[in-house]
C-alpha cells in the first residue's frame, strides 16, 4: 500500500489527509508545528510523527501544505535526513515565483525530486477531490505522481516544465478572487448609500458576467492593440458617477482606479477601450510576439 506524507495540517492540510483516508488505500504520516492540530487526523486514520524526518521516512510522496516560503525552507532541511531517493516532494504551498525558483533549482541540483503544485480549492475540495490543482516541473517527475495528484483534484493542470510557473499562475488565480471579492464589498458600500438593499445588488452582480469581460479584453492587453469597444474616458465618467454615489464610503478601490483612468487620459489615451488599463509601459520589453 503506498505510503505518504503530509507536512502541515491546517485547514487545507487537513482537509487533503482527510481526503486521502477517506478513498482508501493509502497509508499516512502527518506533522504538523502545532501537534495538536496533527493529533486530531488520528481519528481518520493517520499516524502522527514528531519531526519532520520521521514523517517522511518510508514515503513516496511528501506533500508540504505550509504557509509562506520560510517554512517550506525550514520543512525541507529538516526533513531531508528522512527522504528517500525516489521520493517526490509536492509542494502546495502559495510561494514566491523567484524563490520557487530557486528552490527547485537547489533541489534538483542535491538530486531531490521537487515539484511545486498549488491549488485553487478550499478544504471542502480538498475532502471531495474538487477545484484545480497546479503543477510545475519535469514531465517525466510529473508523470510519476499523476494519476495520485489527479485522485486528489477535479482537474490537474500541468503548467509546464519552468520550476514558477505554477507559482505565478496561482498568485495570478488569487489575485482575480481578492479582487472581485474586493470590488464586491465596494459595491455593496455603493449601494448602501444609494438605500438599496444588497440583495438587489446579489441579484445585479448574478446577472453581470465579468468572465465575458475578462475573455473580450485580455486578449487586447497580451497584444497591446485597444481597439474602442467601451471607451476609456467614458468609464471614467461612469466611475465617477459611482464615487459620487458611495460618497464618504470606503471604496479605495475604485478610488484608485479612478487615480489610474486619470493618468492614462492625461496621458492622451482616454479615447481608446478602458482596456488600455492594462497597457505594457513604455521601454517595457515584455511584449509577446
Amino acid at each position: 500500500m503506498p505510503h505518504v506524507a503530509v507536512l502541515g495540517t491546517g485547514l487545507l492540510g487537513a482537509a487533503f489527509v482527510e481526503g486521502l483516508l477517506s478513498r482508501g488505500g493509502t497509508t499516512v504520516t502527518v506533522w504538523n508545528r502545532s501537534r495538536d492540530k496533527a493529533d486530531a487526523l488520528t481519528a481518520f486514520g493517520a499516524t502522527v510523527a514528531d519531526t519532520p524526518a520521521d514523517a517522511v521516512r518510508g514515503a513516496s510522496r511528501v506533500h508540504l501544505v505550509l504557509l509562506d516560503d520560510d517554512t517550506v525552507d525550514s520543512t525541507v532541511a529538516a526533513m531531508r535526513e528522512g527522504l528517500s531517493e525516489n521520493t517526490v516532494i509536492v509542494d502546495h504551498t502559495t510561494t514566491q515565483p523567484a524563490r520557487t525558483a530557486a528552490r527547485a533549482a537547489a533541489l534538483d541540483a542535491a538530486g531531490l525530486n521537487y515539484l511545486h503544485a498549488p491549488v485553487m480549492m478550499g478544504p471542502p475540495a480538498a475532502r471531495t477531490a474538487k477545484g484545480m490543482m497546479l503543477v510545475a516541473g519535469p514531465t517525466e517527475r510529473v508523470a510519476r505522481v499523476h494519476d495520485a495528484l489527479s485522485a486528489m483534484t477535479g482537474e490537474l493542470w500541468h503548467v509546464g516544465e519552468r520550476a514558477d510557473l505554477a507559482s505565478v499562475y496561482k498568485l495570478v488565480g488569487n489575485a482575480l478572487v481578492l479582487g472581485v471579492v474586493g470590488i464586491a464589498s465596494e459595491i455593496m458600500q455603493l449601494v448602501d448609500s444609494a438605500h438599496v438593499p444588497r440583495s438587489g445588488a446579489i441579484e445585479m452582480l448574478a446577472r453581470t458576467n465579468p468572465s465575458g469581460a475578462i475573455a473580450f479584453r485580455a486578449p487586447m492587453m497580451r497584444d497591446n492593440d485597444f481597439p474602442t469597444n467601451f471607451a476609456l474616458d467614458v468609464a471614467r465618467k461612469d466611475l465617477r458617477l459611482m464615487l459620487e454615489t458611495a460618497e464618504a464610503q470606503p471604496v479605495p478601490m475604485l478610488r484608485a482606479l479612478a487615480s489610474r483612468m486619470d493618468a492614462l487620459i492625461a496621458d492622451g489615451v482616454g479615447a481608446q477601450d478602458f482596456a488600455v488599463l492594462g497597457r505594457l509601459e513604455k521601454g517595457d520589453g515584455r511584449r509577446e510576439t
